[in-house]
């Protein structure tokens, strides 16, 4: 086989990777279960090419993204239940819908706050068709959280459901409040400390990351962009501790934690000092 912008040639690749005993024992052991986490991680990788602003990297993580769709809509067919095909109908289907005024009889100049309050109000009209095809047993109890998808990574799906209480008021008013709770989830966490108890700590833990997620809500910051941005000042900042060691002929093993925490400290001033300054020691 050889590579090719047919979307068709991809299908034939993934449907050769699934055939009993001639295709790839890896490939054959896989589930939809077993496949989600790999499509998460893609999206993450995504993520993080547009982050970086690299578009050579972007058209190479779309295309893992790609082949994430096309593996799960292969085991799907598999199981006579839907094919590629469907799959690419029901999202055309369901963009033609929700932009009438793009593919439909609506002229009328539409803003972009416009288009968001048609979309919102064509998904609630989608789901509560979805909902009644359900069989009756399957009706359960409609909460104004129902709506927040499940699939979602905890930190996005905390920050949603944060979003949807605050609709009806249920939420705080001042950031500074939100600060406080956050004081507060940290001094159980030291209070369960003292008892020791493993699931205690695992849960004040969740409860006080549940409020760091409402703070950068509240201070208009996305929790996962910021994450990703600490997550980027580490590596860099762990980098230079790294460095600074090699050039004086010793390794992370051989130095101790005070000797890596002054480097961290040197390399913390390095980021916020201009560079035309003289560096000044400073306690930070």
């Amino acid at each position: 086989m050889t590579p090719s912008r047919d979307i068709a040639a991809l299908l034939d690749i993934m449907a050769k990777l699934r055939t009993p005993v001639t295709g790839c024992p890896w490939d054959l052991e896989q589930n939809f279960a077993t496949i989600a986490p790999y499509t998460i991680e893609e999206a993450y990788e995504v993520a993080d090419a547009i982050g970086r602003g690299d578009l050579d990297d972007l058209r190479e993580e779309l295309g893992d993204l790609l082949l994430q769709v096309v593996f799960h809509a292969r085991m799907a067919e598999e199981q006579n239940a839907f094919a590629f095909g469907e799959v690419v109908e029901a999202i055309t289907r369901k963009m033609i819908r929700r932009h009438p005024h793009v593919f439909g009889d609506e002229n009328d100049k539409l803003t972009a706050e416009d288009v968001k309050g048609n979309w919102d109000r064509i998904k609630a009209e989608e789901k509560a068709e979805r909902a009644a095809r359900r069989p009756p047993e399957e009706a359960t109890h409609k909460s104004l959280l129902s709506g927040v998808k499940a699939g979602q990574p905890a930190l996005t799906r905390a920050l949603a459901l944060q979003r949807k209480a605050s609709t009806v008021g249920f939420d705080w008013n001042d950031p500074r409040a939100v600060l406080k709770k956050i004081r507060e989830e940290a001094d159980e966490i030291e209070a369960a400390l003292e008892r020791k108890d493993a699931s205690e700590l695992e849960s004040e833990t969740g409860d006080l990351l549940f409020a760091v997620v409402n703070l950068a809500r509240h201070v208009g910051a996305d929790p996962d962009m910021a994450l990703r941005a600490s997550n980027a000042k580490f590596e860099r900042r762990f980098a230079y501790i790294e460095r600074a060691l090699e050039q004086r002929g010793r390794s992370l093993e051989d130095a101790t934690l005070d000797e890596m925490d002054a480097l961290w400290n040197d390399a913390k001033r390095s980021e916020t000092e201009p560079s035309s300054e003289p560096r000044q020691r400073v306690r930070a």
